[in-house]
């Protein structure tokens, strides 16, 4: 048996600046009225048989008209999501325009067979010869061999886990970071990652069914032991969805597949709620750490080390591992207008996206300093962006959205 509840919107701001869709209402409202059904039938039929719900296809409930008109405005026809509507990627522009985009916890969805398959997303790559790029770009750096993180990843890297989703290409997976609240001390609900992994930039629109499993495969099971594993081997501190995500401006106008277009604002702050009840406990109680984000971090020349964090998916890797890679970073600059990027060699690939970077704060305690964004065709070096406004801006915002809740 799957069941479906609300998990409202997603939304892209730049700086703190947030627009209020006019339709925010009746699409909270269709939300509460429909994905609170249960369904148990197989996964084509879940979302169907609770959108005919909405559509006014349960004698107990009728959606006015009027709201299924402004929805209609807005792009969403509650007739047609009903008959399937729901799952085809195939529009020119899926939710491309939309500000909002509803992210329905559905219960189960994510088993352990759906994780262990979830594959890297599309690529974010360019090329190997980036000397004619503008700005300040040091040497590539020598290939750092990522190393496994040992067993368990609770123990050695407990922020650390998996970002799940599903786009038109399937089910893809990248990384992400546990990081502290400033409104909800030692009780963070707030997790950090790639914009790629949580919206396809000028080319499409945000991604569906979005959760987050802290410590992913915990054990470091091999893949064929997970073939066999139980969702508590699998996702021990269970599968976290997000109801409210938040990127830059610059990932979804400029935000591109290859050339690393978008990549110095690649960054996303997801908020989550537990799929199971968690006790009462937040995220960060649940695993027992959160990192503190360090933003405007020190130049890159002042900065010895970074730790560079995921579960790369891409081969040689299989997405089942965690890795990480350790080395002094350099510049990358990918034009004179953006912000130059963070470098480091490592042999990590598609999945580690979205990562942390983790360096000594200024209060000389680890902070999240990056993310892992982009790195060439083959693999030997990656990039992330440096966190400035406008990622502190996405922070604040997601962080004081929930503020008094």
């Amino acid at each position: 048996m799957r069941s479906i509840r609300p998990s409202f919107t997603a939304r892209r701001v730049r700086g703190t600046r947030r627009r209020t869709s006019p339709v925010l209402a009746a699409v909270a409202l269709v939300s509460a009225v429909a994905l609170t059904a249960t369904a148990c039938e197989s996964d084509d039929t879940d979302v169907d048989a609770v959108a005919s719900a909405a559509a006014g296809a349960d004698d107990k409930f009728q959606l006015p008209d009027d709201i299924k008109d402004r929805l209609k405005e807005h792009g969403i026809d509650i007739d047609k999501w009903r008959d399937g509507a729901w799952k085809d990627w195939n529009k020119d522009d899926w939710l491309r325009e939309a500000d909002d985009f509803i992210n329905p916890v559905i219960e189960g969805l994510w088993d352990p067979d759906r994780m262990r398959d979830a594959e890297e997303p599309p690529e974010q790559e360019v090329d190997d010869d980036i000397s004619g790029d503008q700005g300040v770009t040091d040497p590539t750096p020598a290939p750092v061999e990522a190393e496994a993180v040992p067993a368990s990843y609770h123990a050695n890297a407990p922020e650390a886990g998996k970002v799940l989703f599903d786009s038109p290409e399937g089910t893809m997976v990248c990384s992400a970071t546990v990081v502290q609240d400033p409104a909800h001390p030692g009780k963070s609900n707030m997790i950090w990652t790639a914009g790629h992994c949580v919206h396809a930039g000028k080319s499409g629109g945000w991604y569906r069914n979005i959760a987050f499993v802290p410590s992913y495969n915990d054990s470091g099971l091999s893949t064929e032991e997970l073939a066999s594993a139980t969702k508590e081997e699998v996702a021990p501190y269970g599968v976290w969805w997000s109801d409210w995500a938040q990127t830059s401006d610059q990932w979804i106008e400029q935000g591109g597949a290859t050339g690393g277009d978008g990549a110095p604002y690649d960054f996303a702050v997801l908020h989550v709620t537990p799929e199971e009840g968690a006790g009462g406990k937040s995220l960060e109680e649940t695993v027992g750490s959160a990192l503190p984000v360090e933003f405007n971090a020190p130049a890159v020349p002042e900065i010895e080390s970074l730790t560079a964090t995921g579960y790369p998916a891409a081969p040689p890797y299989d997405g089942q591992t965690l890795y990480q890679c350790q080395d002094k970073p350099g510049r990358l600059s990918l034009n004179e207008t953006d912000p130059t990027m963070y470098r480091i060699g490592c042999t990590m690939t598609g999945g580690s996206s979205g990562g942390g970077w983790v360096a000594t704060g200024s209060d000389g305690k680890p902070a999240l300093v990056s993310n892992t964004s982009i790195g060439p065709v083959t693999a030997g070096w990656l990039a992330g962006p440096r966190l400035g406004e406008e990622a502190e801006g996405v922070f604040d915002s997601v962080s004081k959205k929930f503020a008094g809740q």
